[in-house]
């Protein structure tokens, strides 16, 4: 698993040749609030039982509101056999300090 920071990930999104998956592990109202564009939910309490019909071997990259549970997350996916994870690190709340100011936060 690795740990890119918001501008770290914007770079990388802009650079990558196959889109990652931007898994967002929030609860639903939080997604609602504010988002990464292209980002999809599934909530942590979810990710168990949704994780058999995700691709272990491409590219993804969980969100979160601070990075805790996204780091979480993470470790789980590597764990269980994901092959190329990454933890958007400060979450949301960086994002949207670092990336897109004009994002809501919370």
């Amino acid at each position: 698993m690795r740990n890119l920071t918001p501008v770290e990930l914007k770079a990388h999104l802009e650079s990558a040749q196959q889109p990652p998956l931007l898994l967002d592990v929030r609860e639903p109202w939080e997604f609602e609030y504010c988002r990464i564009e292209g980002s999809e939910l599934i909530p942590m309490g979810q990710i168990p039982a949704a994780a058999e019909t995700l691709d272990k071997d491409r590219e993804t990259v969980v969100i979160c509101h601070h990075g805790i549970r996204s780091r979480q997350v993470a470790y789980f996916l590597d764990h269980i056999g994901f092959s190329n994870v990454i933890n958007l690190a400060g979450g949301v709340e960086a994002w949207a300090q670092d990336v897109e100011p004009t994002m809501r936060r919370y």
